[in-house]
């Protein structure tokens, strides 16, 4: 038969289930696990403080386990306010720490009720629940999957709701008793206060395995240096804007550029200035053209810019105000790149039917007519008909 006896030791044993999964998440640097590991080890010390009331000094079963738990919560939020990047309140849980266990105390040693340590005790709960969901809530928008954040809120918004029924229930009941074998009522709240921790923690490890799993995509998805999409990355997103453009009849066009004598600039300025050059120039591009488009280091000094639902007219004129801005930014002032540099884009518009690599390929071409050129240079690619139409005319 189910008891509350029962119950605190199924917490016990989930809290120490929980000490495994998070330790085997401590190697990472995720923020907040060693405030919930901290918390579930407290909960796993308290329990069975709790349990063994009438075996052990009342000051152990009630006091300290009741201390300890309050701990516990404290822990569980100031967890979540450190994964969201937010200060937490010591000053504010450790005077609710001491303001919960004196009026624990009080109504032991000096007024020795039951109903109004749980109330007590539930009202402080409930309040730190709730501040873990309002801290939760809070985050959702910028969280790389919403699922486990809006899971871990509801959770503790429903842990709230669950220690204030609580309370209102034990405080309408001034004689109540609360024995670990007792009512079926005292089972249900039994069961809340189980079901909390263990709750809670799942959705800190559910939290905390979404934000790694968004560190290594965005890691194998972005050149290391300059925050641009990776070759692969890139090919991959153009791959999807090809099939796109050709199932709706939209254009897609492409911009290939480098920067001119970079290694001139490696030579003499150092390869951590070049260094610093790429990543100016990546911030100047992804500045530059529209949130819809895509800027991926192809290698070295190379770069692309895939531009969606853009015809040969709007990529040139893309392609001009990258250069001029780029040209702009490398004299000294404000903003300044710190060395002179200019790049050469070849500019390619997809035809029907073409691959993502004959178009990389016509600008590639176009790009190479812009460098022979002259450099600083922008140079439309030529279609296959024009090719054909310069071969015979040649």
């Amino acid at each position: 038969m189910l008891s509350a006896l029962s119950l605190l030791f199924v917490m016990m044993a989930l809290s120490i289930m929980m000490l495994f999964v998070l330790h085997s998440l401590s190697h990472s640097d995720a923020r907040g696990i060693r405030e919930w590991t901290l918390a579930n080890a407290l909960a796993a010390l308290s329990l069975p403080l709790f349990a063994a009331r009438g075996l052990i000094p009342d000051w152990l079963s009630i006091e300290v386990s009741n201390a300890l738990l309050m701990v516990t919560s404290a822990l569980m939020l100031a967890g979540f306010r450190r994964q969201a990047g937010q200060e937490t309140p010591w000053p504010l849980l450790i005077a609710g720490i001491a303001a919960g266990s004196a009026l624990v105390a009080v109504f032991h040693l000096v007024l020795d009720s039951v109903a109004t340590r749980v109330v007590v005790t539930s009202v402080y709960h409930a309040v730190l629940a709730l501040a873990m969901g309002v801290t939760l809530q809070r985050t959702i928008a910028a969280a790389p999957r919403r699922y486990p954040v809006r899971f871990t809120a509801w959770s503790a918004f429903a842990v709230a709701a669950g220690m204030l029924a609580r309370a209102i229930v034990y405080g309408l009941r001034a004689n109540a008793s609360l024995r670990l074998d007792d009512s079926p009522l005292n089972i249900i709240f039994f069961s809340i206060g189980t079901l909390a921790l263990p709750m809670l923690t799942l959705g800190a490890v559910m939290m905390t395995n979404a934000a790694i799993i968004a560190r290594a995509t965005y890691a194998a998805d972005h050149d290391h240096l300059t925050g641009a999409h990776s070759r692969r990355a890139f090919f991959a997103l153009a791959e999807r804007e090809r099939a796109r453009a050709q199932r709706r009849h939209g254009a897609l066009s492409l911009l290939l550029f480098d920067v001119d004598h970079f290694k001139r600039i490696n030579d003499s300025h150092g390869h951590a200035t070049g260094d610093r050059v790429l990543v100016e120039i990546v911030l100047h591009t992804q500045a530059t053209i529209r949130g819809v488009d895509v800027c991926g280091r192809l290698g070295g000094e190379e770069f692309a810019v895939l531009l969606p639902d853009a015809g040969e007219t709007m990529a040139l004129q893309a392609a001009e105000r990258l250069r001029a801005g780029l040209e702009c930014a490398s004299r000294p002032g404000p903003g300044s790149l710190g060395v002179p540099c200019t790049v050469s884009i070849g500019v390619a518009t997809l035809a029907p039917n073409e691959t993502i690599a004959a178009m990389l390929s016509r600008a590639d071409q176009a790009l190479y007519a812009a460098k022979a050129g002259g450099r600083n240079a922008v140079m439309a690619a030529q279609t296959g008909v024009e090719r054909m139409r310069a071969a015979s005319a040649g």
